[in-house]
């Protein structure tokens, strides 16, 4: 996570970048799927005044919920923005997935945000999801604060919620309040840093005393408060030593700056569905995340000028930024435009493109370079979003979050700049596709149709990959997860009108070598009328865990170090199709031993050739094996279906890695490969009477049963 040795750049940002970004929180809820995720989010809303009714998710009457398969499933499939005002400060808000077949919705709203709120179900803890999104929101360094929410359920407790982030997530958890009442009777909360009581009624909130039943323990509390954070920040530590205690400035400054550094994360509490704690949470986001100015200022790479005559059209050349300069733009209105749109989405009214400005302004009217794409492009309409409303804007700043309408080549990982200082921000990842589906038009004039609607469809979701199967002539969907793939197909009905046709589901085999070959000689030699081809390499493969390296052991400079190069590009083209069924392969190391050059007839294209050539004659010689793609599921049913469960896993070659006993109900964890799980839910349900639920996230790839040696 971000540590504090940006600081100087900060205060750098803070001296010459406008004051009004210090009142800019962007942010994003991250849960798992029906920790309430959307439900803080409506309250959030209705509390900042943004909405005027609460939304529900179970009346489908939720603002960020609103697309149709997202009421009817009573889920968060798309990641939506919206703003509100709270305490003078202006909170951009995305509510993103809490199922893992969407974490790529997950990945891209982190991305471009500079603090979350993770919430978590006050009886289950951190679940997979949970742990998910946060492990995400680490490698973005996003600052995030917890709130722990449904303490009015059966069985809720703080405690053991705390218990488990701590021991599943690894922060140093910073809890700043004290339920008042348990469970049906949970009606508010002690204020730890105030030392006031918070409770909330019809009428709405109360602040006032603590309760002379609750302030024992509220000291208590507020004293080992002060000793977790005095133990992990200087400046607390020597008030701490020197008085004995902290004072509510100190201790506040100090949470603040735990958050910043992710040192500590600041746990919260309520129960959003009774609107307890909804407005701590908001002062929470403004004292403790960080606005624009106080995350590192962004960095890319210097793109390439548009060209002469470049008004608004492709620019040839090479568009990969290889070698050139980093450089660094600060949060600043004033400066040079740096943007990245993180989503694109068809609207009625157009192709709609979302935005966050890291640096700079744009205005309706202003040409921008894509410098991804390499087009100039002319801003048409600015957008502020309120999920599926939205209001216009004259001007965007940096620290804003807007969508732009009128952008024709801007895709999800583009950098906008300004035409006369290119630069290049790095795009979110997207993770491979696992399974597949065949999909085609039942109405023979739809075909064409289809082929537009897919291409809209990967457009909007990067993460969905279309191609078509080489022996069978299908179109194949590629995607996340089953339900990942039946989304996007009922989108293609519903959005498009068509009579879409969807096969069964097939994940993505990878093939790898249990064991390797040395020495492997292969010679390429081409001959068809003037310069001709020539390269000789000698290869060695050996077993990897994972993924692909590439070595030369070459002496002598037998062959030159850009001949090199070129081997291994020829290497990694080979890797696209295995010998046992064309699957890409991983977990290999190739290393060149020897080779040798035509004075004349050697070119970098006859080594990548036949480094390609070599490596595939390699892989026949080896022995290989297939693998699997495999998820770790956690099934939750009631004691009595425990049995059953069990069976049925071990039936669809699951290894049972563990099981928790809670309030009747037992979560059973364990690995099974993705392609026996297709049709489980409806399976558990018929097995538990309706009452077993499932939940699922990647984990890696395993070797299948059949083993096919080679050579």
């Amino acid at each position: 996570m971000r540590k504090t040795d940006t600081n100087r750049i900060h205060a750098t940002n803070a001296t010459h970048a406008d004051s009004s970004l210090t009142v800019i929180r962007n942010l994003g809820i991250l849960a798992h799927v029906d920790a309430g995720k959307t439900t803080v989010t409506e309250r959030i809303l209705f509390a900042t005044g943004a909405t005027h009714q609460r939304g529900e998710v179970h009346d489908g009457t939720t603002v960020t919920d609103f697309d149709p398969q997202e009421r009817d499933r009573g889920i968060t499939i798309f990641a939506a923005a919206v703003s509100c005002d709270w305490d003078g400060h202006r909170l951009h808000l995305i509510d993103t997935p809490g199922h893992v077949d969407f974490a790529d919705e997950v990945e891209r709203a982190l991305r471009v945000l500079d603090g979350a709120v993770a919430v978590f179900d006050a009886v289950a803890g951190v679940e997979p999801q949970s742990e998910s999104v946060w492990r995400q929101a680490d490698r973005h360094g996003v600052p995030r604060i917890a709130f722990v929410n449904k303490l009015d359920r059966a069985g809720a407790d703080l405690d053991t919620a705390v218990a488990s982030i701590r021991a599943r997530l690894h922060p140093a958890p910073l809890v700043v309040q004290l339920p008042i009442g348990v469970e049906d009777g949970f009606r508010g909360v002690v204020d730890l840093v105030r030392g006031r009581a918070l409770m909330w009624s019809e009428g709405g909130l109360v602040d006032g005393p603590v309760p002379d039943g609750l302030r024992a323990e509220a000291g208590r509390r507020r004293r080992v408060l002060e000793e977790a954070v005095a133990e992990l920040h200087p400046a607390a530590l020597e008030e701490f030593c020197a008085e004995g205690v902290l004072s509510d400035g100190t201790l506040r400054d100090a949470l603040r700056d735990l958050t910043h550094s992710g040192e500590g994360v600041v746990v919260l509490c309520g129960s959003a569905y009774r609107n307890v704690g909804v407005e701590p949470l908001l002062d929470a986001v403004v004292g403790y995340l960080p606005s624009p100015l106080d995350v590192p200022p962004v960095r890319g790479t210097a793109g390439a000028q548009p060209g002469a005559g470049d008004v608004s059209g492709e620019v040839p050349g090479d568009t990969s930024g290889d070698g050139r300069a980093e450089q660094v733009r600060l949060a600043d209105p004033a400066a040079p435009l740096a943007a990245l749109v993180f989503k694109v989405s068809a609207t009625p009214t157009g192709r709609m493109t979302y935005v966050r400005l890291y640096s700079g302004a744009i205005e309706k009217g202003d040409l921008v370079w894509d410098a991804t794409a390499r087009r100039t492009e002319r801003i048409g309409r600015i957008l502020r979003v309120q999920a599926d409303r939205h209001e216009p804007l004259a001007r965007a700043v940096a620290g804003d979050i807007v969508a732009v309408i009128g952008l024709k080549s801007a895709r999800a990982g583009s950098t906008l700049c300004a035409p006369d200082a290119p630069l290049v921000l790095e795009p979110p990842g997207a993770a491979e596709p696992v399974v597949s589906v065949a999909v085609e038009a039942r109405r023979a004039g739809d075909t064409e149709r289809l082929a537009v609607a897919l291409a809209r469809l990967t457009e909007e979701d990067p993460s969905l990959v279309v191609r078509a199967d080489p022996e069978t002539g299908q179109t194949l969907l590629s995607g996340r997860g089953e339900l990942h793939l039946e989304v996007a197909v009922e989108k293609l009905r519903r959005a498009n009108g068509l009579d879409v046709g969807r096969g069964r589901p097939r994940v993505t085999y990878r093939e790898t070598v249990l064991r390797g070959v040395a020495g492997l000689v292969y010679r390429h030699v081409k001959q068809d009328g003037g310069a001709g081809q020539f390269a000789q390499v000698v290869l060695d493969v050996a077993p990897l865990d994972d993924g692909f390296v590439f070595g030369s052991a070459v002496v002598g400079g037998r062959v030159p170090r850009e001949y090199v190069r070129a081997v291994e590009a020829g290497c990694r083209d080979a890797l696209a199709e295995g010998p046992l069924g064309g699957h890409p392969v991983t977990g290999l190391r190739v290393t060149l031993t020897d080779g040798a050059t035509h004075v004349k007839d050697s070119s970098e294209t006859a080594f990548r050739t036949a480094g390609r050539f070599a490596l595939r004659a390699a892989l026949r010689g080896c022995a290989m094996a297939l693998l699997e793609p495999v998820v770790e599921v956690t099934v939750t049913v009631p004691e009595d279906a425990v049995g059953v469960v069990l069976g049925d896993l071990a039936a669809r070659r699951g290894r049972v890695s563990g099981s928790v006993a809670h309030a009747g109900t037992t979560a059973i964890t364990a690995t099974v490969p993705l392609a026996e799980l297709f049709g489980y839910a409806t399976r558990l349900r018929s097995r538990t009477q309706g009452r077993g639920t499932f939940t699922t996230r990647p984990a890696g790839y395993a070797r299948a049963p059949e083993v096919v040696a080679a050579g």
